[in-house]
């Protein structure tokens, strides 16, 4: 989509927020590029106002942080942030009270979905899903005291703990599974073109 594009599309929205009586607060919108060419540097999009749209290198959407990159991805590093802020919130409260399968079978519900949140819908790749189950792993070794990864792996299998990446391959199945039924309109026309959100590339967003 080329930017006079998006401009024109940018014109549509406005319109219709016009008849709601509505419109697009510019502090609070931006636009992001995907693609080959997103570091490319792009014209100002402007509001029928004169008001400018910034082009930003990332932005949060729904809890869940996007970047400008080739393919559509996200950032983990505010998840992991949260992650550890949860445990620790969490260590403050019970580690010399309560026992390690305790605490740990408390982060499964209470902090794991706070790593996890929203990444079903993308294609992670190798090095971020190391980077989910190196977060994990560092949590293991303070909760164990452990130093070694090796006998964090040998905890880690005691107590039948899975890491974050095959908790996440579980929410992708059950999140393809939910997508392929629905008939959400825009659904059905991803599937035709035999994608989904976490495929989709070239694209500029507002």
């Amino acid at each position: 989509m080329s930017v006079s594009a998006l401009e024109s599309l940018l014109r549509a929205c406005e319109s219709e927020l016009y008849f709601l009586d509505m419109s697009i607060n510019v502090k609070k919108s931006s636009c992001i590029r995907i693609g080959h060419r997103h570091n490319v540097i792009c014209a100002s999009i402007t509001t029928c106002d004169g008001q400018s749209l910034h082009w930003v290198s990332e932005f949060r959407y729904l809890g869940v942080f996007i970047v400008s990159s080739r393919s559509f991805k996200c950032s983990l590093v505010y998840a992991e942030r949260s992650f550890y802020a949860a445990v620790n919130g969490l260590f403050g409260k019970l580690l010399n009270l309560a026992s390690e399968e305790v605490i740990l079978e408390l982060v499964r519900p209470k902090c794991t979905p706070i790593l996890l949140y929203g990444l079903e819908c993308f294609q992670l790749g190798k090095a971020d899903r190391h980077s989910l189950d190196f977060t994990f792993n560092r949590l293991c070794m303070k909760l164990f005291t452990a130093g070694s990864i090796d006998v964090v792996k040998d905890y880690q299998s005691y107590f039948a703990i899975d890491l974050p990446s095959c908790d996440l391959k579980r929410r992708q199945d059950k999140f393809i599974l939910r997508y392929v039924s629905t008939v959400n309109g825009f659904c059905q026309f991803c599937k035709s073109c035999n994608t989904y959100l976490g495929l989709v590339s070239n694209v500029d967003y507002i």
